[in-house]
């Protein structure tokens, strides 16, 4: 590694420079305003893997946002890995809310901060950094390194999904696929994050009168489609924690106790969770710690509600309509079909004499979970240690990356969550950022991996 080392180091500005002009390009892919700015991401991405000599393909997609597909030589009889990653980013308001403008990289703190500094390009890049390296300080990899990037992460994958299931199986065939879009347990403590929860995302529309009535006229002989609404809700979930939809928890995969000896050893304080996202207390399934409830046990959260009169002083309505959307975070073995049946029925049974009800579920999708003992989390663990100077810790993770478990279950590969990112880096916020010598110990990692995962057939 000494003269990837020497590279890396050498490198350095010329690295965070290309950050810079990756992060400038306003790659919105859920704003068709902006689809020449994200074919223009999929352009620069293009160009630098042809740079390094890799073969390199665009592939167009049903959507308007292409993938970028590249690959290292064949190596025989070493493991193949795919990296994983997107260009494309959330938009960025609320605008006036950016101490500086979202699309103009600044320096701030020894952070990059940008939209999409950390939620994907900047922890992507280290990933073709590291392979940089190998190519210009050593010749070639030790291992074959497939690249797939796209550019619809941020709109739920669906051209990906459906390339998966159709002729991409093939040419994404690997040993292990290797992603960097999560983050570290804390400052100075890298994790690798082992579990994911699944998701299962529901809107419910109520309907009554055909239009908005006098409260005072209507109230007490008309169904209120916003009380009834809030009657539903409250359903959902019992007063210590537990949802309430039948056969909700017949499949969960409890946490075994070696995993909550390893949670609690994290030394998470509960007091600093709360000030950073200023509230002054927490609650949640009883039995468990607010770390168990994040990472491992099912919820039920209402996302947002739609009713009635919202503007300023008062007006006295009975609404017509209510609406709400809510989504269940899940957990391993707990399916989101059988769930979505579970809860109509549960819901149809509260619904009153005078109410219409529509369901309907988008994102679905499945939790994942990769063993302790496998054998490429330790490849990933040695690298890590070796680029941050720290042995990392196994965490899981509370939120979904659905494409993961298509990963899994279409390649037959495991896979690797890696995150060079920070809990604080406003993922998805104003004010986005990534820090830069994280950056750097990302792609120092990166290229370690790579000789660990070659090592691997001889051990």
């Amino acid at each position: 590694m000494s003269k990837i080392d020497a590279y890396l180091n050498d490198h350095r500005q010329q690295f965070e420079n290309e950050l810079s002009d990756l992060l400038r390009i306003a790659s919105i892919s859920a704003d068709p305003a902006h689809a020449e700015e994200v074919r223009r991401a999929a352009d620069w991405m293009v160009e630098q893997f042809k740079k390094l000599g890799l073969a390199t393909e665009m592939i167009e997609t049903a959507g308007c946002h292409p993938m970028v597909y590249a690959e290292t030589p064949a190596v025989p009889g070493k493991p193949i890995a795919l990296v994983y990653g997107h260009y494309d980013v959330q938009p960025a308001d609320p605008l006036d809310e950016w101490i500086s403008p979202p699309f103009e990289p600044t320096l701030r703190e020894g952070n990059i901060v940008a939209r999409g500094a950390t939620d994907d390009k900047g922890q992507m890049l280290t990933h073709l950094k590291s392979v940089e390296a190998w190519i210009e300080a050593i010749g070639s990899l030790p291992i074959q390194v497939k690249f797939l990037i796209e550019g619809e992460e941020e709109v739920g994958s669906r051209a990906l999904g459906r390339y998966l299931k159709d002729d991409g199986a093939k040419k994404l065939a690997c040993d292990v696929v290797v992603i960097s879009d999560t983050s570290q347990f804390a400052p100075g403590r890298p994790a690798i994050t082992y579990g994911l929860r699944g998701i299962a995302y529901f809107q419910l529309r109520l309907t009554g009168p055909m239009q908005d009535l006098h409260s005072g006229t209507f109230g007490g002989g008309v169904t209120n489609p916003a009380n009834t609404l809030a009657k539903m809700l409250s359903a959902l979930v019992d007063d210590h924690g537990r949802v309430q939809v039948p056969g909700f928890y017949d499949d969960v995969a409890p946490l075994s106790e070696k995993e909550r000896k390893a949670f609690a050893d994290l030394s998470f304080s509960e007091e600093e969770f709360m000030n950073q996202i200023g509230v002054s207390g927490v609650t949640g399934e009883e039995g468990y710690t607010t770390l168990e409830r994040r990472w491992a046990r099912p919820t039920c959260d209402v996302n947002g509600l739609t009713s009635g009169y919202q503007g300023e002083g008062e007006k006295t309505v009975l609404p017509g309509r209510a609406s709400a959307k809510f989504s269940f975070r899940l957990v391993p073995n707990q399916r989101p079909e059988r769930i979505a049946e579970s809860l109509e029925l549960f819901l149809r049974d509260r619904c009153p004499a005078g109410i219409e009800m529509e369901l309907t579920s988008s994102t679905a999708s499945a939790g994942f979970v990769i063993s302790l003992e496998n054998p490429f989390l330790a490849a990933a663990a040695r690298a890590i240690e070796s680029g941050f100077g720290k042995k990392p810790v196994f965490i899981r993770e509370g939120g979904s990356i659905p494409i993961v478990v298509d990963f899994h279950r279409v390649l037959k590969a495991d896979v690797l969550l890696l995150g060079w990112g920070l809990s604080d880096d406003n993922t998805h916020g104003p004010n986005e950022k990534f820090c830069l010598a994280d950056f750097h110990r990302g792609i120092r990692s990166s290229a370690a991996l790579w000789a660990e995962l070659a090592k691997m057939d001889e051990e």
